[in-house]
């Protein structure tokens, strides 16, 4: 089966995927992007993540290239050529080829490129023993909730956390807990998850809406509040929310132990939920 690559309008094969050097994606990382997962072939909460990719580019004016309708149209008929059952879908809008200066170009219109590759799931061992993650300073600009393809603080997280051998990377403002580089983090405390609020300060995923409308359908209690990271450390459960991971326990921080060491029964509880909602 094989990897897909669109830009434009026209599937073509891999090797002839090209941009433009003087593409302001490239150049200024003028962009947006989403990522979509699949399940049996078939993309999870794709109108969330197109509602995602719309309100990123207004908020960047950079104009829609599609439809809603086209958009879907598209995605399906590159999953079609694919035929994986477990894809993952990456989709990029640049504002377009133009001149490099910093101002808007005045005429022109958006790069898009999309991707279809195949997605390798987290292996049951992991997702049974709990992940380690380590706390660092968060370096990203004040709008982390654009999912723009400025990534160079979350790249330098991540490599932050795999010097220190650990699994993630959950970035601190100000002594206060924002999420992870690739992910939403969420602490339970007693009988009660607490997670960052939807702000400017994180990019409010479309996995961590799901799973926070599962936690209160079993009657879990959710608090939306930003966290200390002294807070985080002496959680019961700490786990993380995202496209590819779904629902996954980290069970140590910072070199501390969280709560048992084990995934605990919040998180289980949601993992199994996640896991009949998805098939």
């Amino acid at each position: 089966m094989p990897d897909i690559a669109f830009i434009n309008g026209r599937f073509l094969p891999w090797q002839d995927a090209t941009v433009s050097i003087d593409d302001r994606g490239f150049q200024f990382g003028d962009a947006v992007y989403e990522v979509i997962r699949t399940y049996r072939g078939s993309p999870f909460e794709l109108g969330a993540h197109l509602d995602r990719l719309e309100r990123s580019a207004t908020q960047l004016s950079i104009p829609q290239p599609y439809t809603r309708r086209q958009w879907t149209q598209w995605i399906h008929h590159g999953l079609s050529l694919a035929g994986y059952q477990d894809a993952k879908i990456y989709i990029q809008v640049t504002r377009g080829v133009a001149p490099r200066e910093h101002n808007f170009p005045s005429e022109g219109r958006p790069t898009v490129v999309m991707t279809i590759r195949a997605l390798h799931p987290l292996s049951p061992e992991i997702r049974r023993t709990g992940v380690t993650a380590c706390t660092c300073e968060d370096l990203r600009w004040g709008r982390c909730d654009i999912k723009s393809v400025n990534l160079l603080a979350n790249v330098l997280a991540r490599e932050e956390a795999r010097k220190a051998g650990v699994f993630e990377a959950i970035l601190v403002r100000d002594g206060f807990v924002m999420e992870g580089a690739v992910s939403n983090v969420m602490a339970v405390q007693g009988e009660t998850i607490v997670t960052a609020p939807e702000s400017p300060r994180i990019l409010s995923g479309v996995t961590r809406t799901v799973v926070l409308q599962l936690a209160k359908e079993e009657e879990v209690v959710v608090d939306e509040r930003f966290m200390s990271v002294d807070s985080l450390h002496q959680a019961d459960e700490v786990f993380l929310t995202g496209t590819t991971l779904e629902v996954l326990a980290v069970v140590q921080i910072d070199g501390k132990v969280i709560g048992s060491g084990r995934p605990g029964p919040v998180t289980k509880a949601l993992a199994a939920r996640w896991a009949l909602l998805t098939g």
